[in-house]
């Protein structure tokens, strides 16, 4: 058979895909508040990109202890599950497929957040990272972390049980499936790392035990919602955030093995897209395919040549596009006909307003107006 190309369909799991296109995840603090309510806006903003193969939402927090930005949704209040209901209608209506990213930032987090309290962790170790904190106004500053609090062992169960329980809020909200964030820096990375889990009980120390947290949190959401609908992100490779660890490779490695047993739907790997960014070599390519039967999705600064050539390499099954999205709603499209690409307004990437969110048009409508 030939090599697939981005334009192939792609069935995975319970996700019947028309092409290998994908819209990575991107942040853009556009919900309506309080309440960090999805908005008839997003939908818009969705709707437009319908396109893709699978759009991948934005991060969601499962919970309010989960939120470290302002502004970005949730999905644990009944206003939350309709918000994103209208979100998963339009992009239906467009012809669409869209699975929820469920989030806790851990560590990444300001006491703002909180009622005052410090943010948690696997342990109280700082991130010397900073996060976006808006006030009542939408006015944005970024706001250094605080050393966050220590989790008990007794709470970690109830923070798996806010992923079971957004899980099946994103099912009732209309979403196709889940993607768990277990990258970036984020909680359940933060268990993944020997630098930043610094523990001395079941979800310390070992291996075996860092990698405990991420396999409750993935167990429950496919014992919830079923495997065949959960994809799970990952980052061996972005230490952004304090997250350097000399043995999150292998870590990453076993966990794909054990998250194929689980007979989750598709693996996504988060690849750094800075210029200087460190590249992932094909020997952990082919290591992650040898361990884990189903789609990888890769993202990480992809353009069209680059991804034809790692899925015709075999070592992916579908490529996600996060900054080309923005100014592009129909980037299959451009991509499929040779179209120029349209270059985004850094300067509206996060805030409430509708410029340089739902107001870039199609590259028909550009030249009809022309």
């Amino acid at each position: 058979m030939p090599a697939p190309n981005l334009f192939s369909p792609l069935q995975t799991g319970a996700l019947r895909l028309p092409s290998r296109i994908a819209m990575a995840p991107m942040t853009r603090c556009r919900t309506d508040q309080p309440g960090d309510i999805p908005n008839a806006m997003m939908a818009r903003y969705y709707a437009q990109r319908a396109s893709a193969g699978l759009i991948i939402s934005e991060a969601t927090q499962i919970s309010r202890q989960g939120q470290g930005y302002s502004f970005t949704p949730g999905i644990y209040s009944p206003a939350q599950i309709d918000g994103w209901r209208q979100v998963t209608n339009a992009v239906r209506q467009a012809g669409g497929r869209m699975v929820l990213q469920l989030w806790h930032v851990g560590r990444m987090s300001h006491p703002v957040f909180h009622d005052g309290a410090a943010p948690v962790a696997p342990s109280a170790i700082a991130p010397d990272a900073q996060v976006w904190v808006a006030d009542e106004k939408g006015a944005g500053r970024m706001a250094d972390c605080p050393t966050p609090r220590a989790l008990e062992t007794a709470e970690i169960a109830g923070i798996v049980d806010d992923y079971r329980q957004a899980a099946r809020n994103a099912m009732a909200a209309g979403f196709d499936g889940v993607e768990i964030h277990a990258a970036n820096g984020y909680l359940i990375d933060q268990f993944l790392r020997s630098t930043s889990n610094l523990r001395t009980d079941a979800y310390g120390g070992s291996l075996e035990n860092r990698l405990r947290f991420l396999m409750e949190a993935s167990s429950a959401v496919a014992d919830e919602i079923g495997a065949e609908r959960v994809g799970v992100r990952l980052a061996p490779y972005i230490t952004a955030r304090g997250m350097h660890c000399p043995e999150i490779v292998p870590a990453i490695l076993e966990a794909a093995g054990r998250l194929d047993a689980l007979g989750i739907a598709y693996l996504h790997l988060s690849e750094a897209d800075w210029d200087d960014a460190p590249q992932v070599d094909d020997d952990f390519r082919r290591a992650l395919r040898a361990r884990f039967s189903r789609a990888i999705i890769v993202a990480g600064r992809y353009d069209q040549a680059r991804g034809e050539r790692l899925l015709a390499s075999g070592l992916a099954d579908m490529i996600a596009f996060g900054r080309p999205f923005i100014a592009n709603p129909d980037l299959p499209a451009r991509l499929a006909h040779g179209w120029p690409l349209a270059d985004f307004d850094p300067s509206a990437l996060f805030g409430g307003y509708g410029r340089g969110y739902d107001d870039y048009p199609h590259y028909q409508a550009t030249e009809a107006a022309c």
